[in-house]
């Protein structure tokens, strides 16, 4: 199973549970997974369409995905999920 990492503004949704094993075979089904599992969850990661929110970064072993496959990036049992919501300040 790949190990997501939670970041802190999205626990609430996972009961502040900061890593979750998922059996998705890509980077796309771990998501939706995560939704299935974590209502709400997936609302905030992906848009209307399916795609990666633009504010929302997600790597696959340290890769950003946008360089790989995007969602369809394949996940195996010891690679490892980190999500990252962009911060905004000024």
């Amino acid at each position: 199973m790949a190990k997501v990492r939670i970041p802190t503004p999205l626990r609430g949704f996972t009961r502040n549970v900061d890593e979750v094993m998922t059996t998705g075979t890509t980077v796309g089904e771990v998501l939706r997974e995560l939704d299935q599992r974590f209502p709400g969850l997936g609302t905030r990661l992906l848009d209307d369409k399916g795609a990666v929110r633009r504010y929302v970064n997600i790597f696959h072993n340290d890769e950003d995905i946008r360089f790989l496959q995007a969602l369809e990036t394949p996940v195996s049992d010891q690679d490892h999920i980190t999500i990252i919501p962009a911060i905004a300040g000024g």
